[in-house]
């Protein structure tokens, strides 16, 4: 078994090179993973869409939003989670076989992303906002944990 630099203990069943393929535990899992984030990451963009309308003023459509999301500063924070996302899209629909290294890398870096610091990079320390504000999003946090397996959460969280 192998341990990432946060503790997280990384299982395959393959010892692990650069030639390895995907495994399927490793896939199923990242499955698991993307699912979960995509359900984190709607209850953040819910979260930040509500401040943003009690300062702005009301969102009026779908569209008005998307634009919002891919082009306002106020929602930059979250694109660094949509891009972690469709990269595990790509990396599950790749035609070519992709690598155990490759995808056991995505489920790292989702850990280290979501792990809520007050004084961690930006998206720490929003994350951690948003969980001392919202118990949604503490709920999401935990179904992400829960799909993780047994994961810390950070020290600072209160």
């Amino acid at each position: 078994m192998l341990c990432d630099p946060c503790g997280f203990a990384l299982t395959t069943g393959l010892t692990m090179t650069s030639e390895n393929e995907l495994t399927e535990k490793t896939r199923e899992q990242l499955r698991n993973v993307r699912g979960v984030l995509l359900g984190l990451h709607k209850t953040l963009l819910d979260f930040e869409r509500d401040f943003y309308e009690r300062a702005r003023g009301k969102i009026s459509n779908s569209y008005e939003f998307l634009n919002l999301v891919m082009s306002d500063p106020w929602f930059a924070w979250l694109r660094r989670l949509s891009e972690l996302i469709v990269e595990m899209d790509e990396l599950l629909a790749a035609r070519e076989s992709p690598q155990e290294t490759t995808g056991l890398a995505l489920i790292r870096q989702s850990r280290l992303l979501l792990t809520p610091l007050e004084s961690g990079d930006e998206f720490q320390r929003k994350y951690f906002g948003a969980m001392q504000q919202s118990p949604e999003v503490v709920l999401a946090h935990a179904e992400f944990a829960k799909v993780l397996g047994p994961a810390r959460l950070s020290k600072e969280v209160h």
